[in-house]
């Protein structure tokens, strides 16, 4: 009998920085949303949303609200910047928000 070994996948992680006036406003309104829908966790970072298979960190900072997907593989990774990156791109649709993923990095 032969056995194929599947390959692990790597820990993938890609992050957006998005400027605005008003980071803690979309931060607690995309938790809040989401977190009727997925797990999430308090952390000394920021939210932490489980997130088909991956996780997804929302954090308010100074003009910037940061989300960063991590995610084993290359899928996965998609399917968290895609929730994340969706539903903030129509919770700041007025204010223009662009979001912009960094390239996937393994960590």
């Amino acid at each position: 009998m032969i056995r194929f070994l599947r390959k692990p996948l790597p820990l993938l992680v890609s992050q957006a920085d998005v400027v605005t006036d008003a980071p803690e406003r979309y931060a607690k309104q995309l938790v809040s949303h989401l977190g009727r829908k997925v797990t999430v966790e308090e952390t000394p970072e920021g939210q932490v949303l489980l997130i088909g298979g991956g996780r997804g960190l929302v954090a308010p900072g100074d003009g910037v609200l940061v989300l960063r997907a991590e995610a084993k593989g290359s899928e996965a990774l998609a399917t968290v910047q895609g929730v994340l990156g969706r539903h903030l791109e129509r919770f700041g649709s007025k204010a223009e928000l662009v979001i912009t993923w960094s390239e996937p990095r393994p960590v």
